[in-house]
């Protein structure tokens, strides 16, 4: 218990040990001095501080198969759509009236979404509003990032998902993880606020992945760190993989309480990168988290993003335009 007591301290460097250790901690009062000691952290770094960022998901098309994704292009019972320009800007500025400091422009791996309107909506939003714009559109090229860079986008959110090089490949049957880590870095040397995360609870997921996941946060100084829970959602190969194994599992990790799980690794995160913004998502409420918005900014979060698009409002859009 004393080595565990030396580990929960504020400190400047964390090994992939300090870190795995961290992770499988079970006592529960050791498990509240992790929590307390984020709580901390974030304060001091960033005081009680809450930003606010609504999601426009602008497209739901995507090129990409991804096994777990639920706009992969093999799902044919997707609804798909993409915003009008107008549309989109007709939601950030009702996002800016209703109290939101950013926006986050999402989308799947559209290639039919024209870079350069992209370009020019982003323009008029930092016109005419005072939001701070971030953008998840997918891997783009150097050039394209500089595109979207120099219309005046803020952040460019890529989640990484996995460090694990296997269970990447496995997951992402179009997509390299060597490829991925390079976009990262490109989009940072563009002077971009940077965003990666990971998903918790994928089959195969180990404690050791978890840790090198958190380390590469602090490698490449993330400044938006999404932890959010893998959703198992119907017509993808992942799901039957997780209803198979009877909820969420992966084989060396075990059956574990979802919620737990993602809260001790948003604490464990703040404490080893310290400044980083770290989400509350949507996500975490399609697994039930009771009071989770509130808890998880006493346990290392600072940003709530919160969905600005749904079918019933996009109906609402296009009868109002």
């Amino acid at each position: 218990m004393n080595e565990l007591s030396e580990l929960i301290k504020e400190k400047s460097y964390y090994t992939k040990q300090d870190i795995v250790a961290l992770l499988k901690v079970t006592d529960k009062k050791a498990i509240s001095d992790i929590y307390d000691l984020a709580h901390h952290i974030n304060k001091k770094n960033l005081g009680d501080n809450v930003l606010k960022c609504g999601v426009i998901e602008f497209s739901n098309y995507c090129n990409k198969n991804c096994l777990y994704c639920r706009i992969r292009r093999s799902n044919e019972k997707v609804t798909r759509f993409r915003l009008t320009q107008k549309e989109i800007l007709k939601l950030t500025y009702k996002a800016e009236k209703t109290g939101y400091s950013s926006v986050l422009l999402q989308s799947g791996d559209d290639c039919e979404f024209n870079l350069e309107s992209i370009a020019d909506t982003i323009t008029q939003i930092k016109k005419s509003t005072k939001l701070s714009v971030i953008l998840s559109m997918a891997e783009k090229t150097e050039l394209e990032y500089k595109v979207l860079k120099d219309a005046g986008a803020d952040s460019y959110i890529l989640k990484h998902e996995t460090s694990d090089p296997i269970l990447y490949r496995q997951l992402h049957p179009d997509l390299k993880y060597s490829n991925r880590i390079k976009c990262l870095r490109v989009i940072k040397q563009l002077g971009y606020d940077i965003g990666s995360g990971i998903l918790v609870g994928l089959p195969g997921q180990t404690f050791e992945s978890i840790a090198n996941d958190i380390l590469l946060f602090k490698e490449l100084d993330i400044d938006i760190i999404d932890i959010g829970p893998y959703l198992p959602y119907p017509d993808t190969p992942l799901a039957r993989k997780f209803q198979q194994a009877g909820g969420y599992f992966a084989p060396a990790i075990g059956y574990f309480d979802v919620n737990e799980v993602i809260f001790k690794i948003i604490a464990i995160t703040r404490i080893v990168t310290g400044k980083s913004l770290i989400p509350f998502t949507p996500n975490f409420n399609a697994i039930n988290f009771e009071n989770g918005k509130e808890i998880s900014l006493k346990r290392g979060a600072n940003m709530i993003l919160e969905d600005l698009v749904s079918h019933k409002y996009l109906h609402f859009l296009r009868s109002q335009v």
